[in-house]
């Protein structure tokens, strides 16, 4: 029910959760084994969910494909390098654009750091990525669950985690984040894989494809 290139933990998170979860746990069998999604850690991996936000997934990856085409545009001091005109001719607009090059310079300085992010407790990780201009906390905890593998993050600001526990549930109204966050701590230490698996059943439920986060 796992892919193979999942990590250690996810077993005993799958594992756990189906016992304290049947809704959850009746997810792989009705749609399919979960795929263990990914998307790089660090600058790179930012500077995509930086594209993806408030688009579609067809849009953010056609910018992606644009952007990272792009020589140097996906390291710090290479999309530094890069002017204004290629960076909109990519598809950023002008305040992703600005987003990009703070993203940049963060790396650049030595504020933000792959390993450094690594080594971060969660909430601390969250914190550094959020400071960073257009970087919010889904966006921050979002990186955290598909670029760095943590087990127990849950975007609670998710529009598509709401709606797809609102129908595992026949509840009559999509949770509001705060309403979201209270219910998916019940699902600690394993709520990445709880968002993981309420994305699948989502997207199987809407037709979606399996691309990155919704």
């Amino acid at each position: 029910m796992l892919a193979a290139d999942a990590p250690d933990w996810a077993p005993r998170a799958l594992a756990e959760l189906t016992k304290l979860d049947p809704l959850l746990a009746a997810i792989p069998e009705g749609a399919g084994p979960l795929p263990w999604r990914r998307r790089e850690a660090g600058f790179a991996g930012l500077l995509r969910s930086l594209c993806g936000q408030m688009i579609s997934n067809q849009a953010a990856t056609a910018i992606w494909g644009r952007l990272s085409a792009l020589p140097g545009a996906v390291s710090p001091r290479g999309l530094l390098a890069l002017g204004d005109e290629a960076l909109l001719g990519a598809g950023l607009s002008r305040p992703k654009l600005r987003h990009a090059r703070a993203l940049a310079e963060a790396f650049a300085d030595g504020r933000l750091s792959a390993a450094a992010l690594a080594d971060l407790p969660d909430e601390a990780a969250v914190a550094a990525i959020a400071a960073i201009p257009g970087f919010g906390p889904w966006t921050a905890e979002v990186h955290l669950l598909f670029g760095l593998d943590r087990p127990d993050i849950f975007p609670s600001g998710d529009l598509a985690l709401a709606a797809s526990l609102a129908a595992l549930r026949d509840m009559p109204d999509r949770p509001k984040p705060k309403h979201l966050a209270e219910l998916a701590g019940e699902w600690r230490p394993w709520r990445s894989m709880a968002a993981r698996l309420l994305w699948h059943y989502w997207r199987h439920v809407t037709g979606r494809p399996a691309n990155e986060a919704e």
